[in-house]
C-alpha cells in the first residue's frame, strides 16, 4: 500500500465497501486500505462514516481526516493530518485477518 507523507499529513488510498454487516478495517487490498461500512452510499453517509471510523482508529479529530479524491467512488484518496506513515501501516497490519 502506497502511503505518502508530507507537511504533517499522510495520504493513501481507501477501498470502501458500503452496506456491510459491520464497520471494520480489513487491512490492505489491491494497494488500498479496505474498509467495510454499514452506511449506505447515499447522501454522503458512507463518506461521513469513513471519516468517523478512521478518526476513531487513529485517535485524531474528525476534522483531521479529509477525502481528497473519489467522494462518489468506492476508491478514495484520504488525507489525515497529525499521524505518521507508521501509524497507518500499523493500522493496516493489525486489522489483517
Amino acid at each position: 500500500m502506497e502511503i505518502r507523507e508530507s507537511g504533517g499529513a499522510v495520504v493513501f488510498m481507501v477501498r470502501v465497501v458500503p452496506r456491510a454487516s459491520r464497520d471494520a478495517i480489513e487491512g490492505e487490498y489491491q494497494g488500498a486500505l479496505k474498509v467495510r461500512l454499514t452506511a449506505p452510499p447515499v447522501e454522503d453517509r458512507a463518506n461521513e462514516a469513513l471519516v468517523r471510523l478512521l478518526a476513531a482508529r487513529l485517535n485524531v479529530p474528525k476534522s483531521a481526516v479529509r477525502i481528497v479524491a473519489g467522494e462518489k467512488s468506492r476508491m478514495k484518496r484520504v488525507e489525515i493530518a497529525g499521524v505518521s506513515r507508521a501509524h497507518v501501516t500499523e493500522l493496516a497490519d493489525s486489522c489483517r485477518t
